[in-house]
């Protein structure tokens, strides 16, 4: 992609699944990638199996004096931020009447209260220097109906609001975009599923399989990418048709 080489890259949640496919791209595009996560061991392999990350960061983006704390890491280790992709989640699948009041405040501090912090410390930085580029992970679920996610279904159609609300404030210096994943094969994903449950989703959608974590990092690789320059504000759907019907609904 054009422009990548060299820019300044925060992954968060970026130790496994969607977030380590992503950091492998934009080190193979040649940018500079520091990887955040909460998860230690999962931060010890990526630094393992990527030797070329500039750095990693331990925290949770839940906690704002933590990201705080994580910021002013990477101030050290990048000098600045051209390309934030905010990816941190979680997911639980269970029913709506089942979800506590415990279980839904801890989905809304990761997904939605921990999206906002990275962001806004992100931001911060970008508009202090020459720009750049937030891009938030959002979810097909933040766009459709679908059963046993309450909690994630709402939290993710949050994220969507925020993106286009930072995108009218932030502009022109920083573009902010959401994408939006259906099924993608990821060890949070494989946790949910069983095997027959898989193979019951596949079949309803119409490229007849789930997406796979690098080609959602293939869509932040262009978003993020010179190529994209005059696309903000807006949502990216990367899910092999799987909405186009109200296929998710069924």
């Amino acid at each position: 992609m054009r422009g990548l080489r060299g820019k300044r890259v925060l992954i968060t949640g970026g130790a496994g699944g969607i977030g380590a496919a992503t950091a492998k791209r934009f080190v193979d595009e040649g940018a500079h990638v520091v990887v955040l996560d909460c998860n230690n061991e999962a931060l010890r392999r990526i630094k393992d199996e990527l030797p070329s990350l500039s750095g990693t960061i331990s925290a949770d983006v839940s906690d704002a004096d933590a990201v705080a704390r994580a910021f002013g890491e990477l101030d050290k280790l990048l000098g600045g931020l051209d390309v934030l992709i905010n990816n941190a989640g979680i997911s639980v699948r269970r029913p709506f009447m089942n979800i506590t009041p415990q279980q839904w405040r801890m989905v809304m501090d990761v997904n939605l209260n921990g999206m906002f912090f990275v962001a806004q410390q992100a931001a911060r930085r970008m508009l202090a220097d020459d720009g750049g580029v937030i891009l938030n992970m959002g979810s097909t679920n933040g766009i459709m109906g679908y059963s046993f996610y309450a909690d994630y279904n709402a939290s993710k159609a949050g994220v969507i609001e925020l993106t286009r609300s930072m995108a009218l404030e932030l502009a022109p210096k920083v573009r902010v975009i959401a994408v939006c994943p259906g099924f993608i094969l990821t060890p949070m994903q494989e946790a949910e599923y069983t095997p027959e449950m898989l193979r019951a989703f596949e079949s309803k959608v119409p490229l007849k399989r789930v997406g796979r974590p690098e080609e959602v990092a293939a869509i932040f690789a262009f978003l993020a990418s010179d190529d994209a320059a005059f696309i903000t504000g807006h949502y990216f759907v990367i899910d092999g048709g799987e909405i186009a019907g109200g296929l998710a609904s069924q």
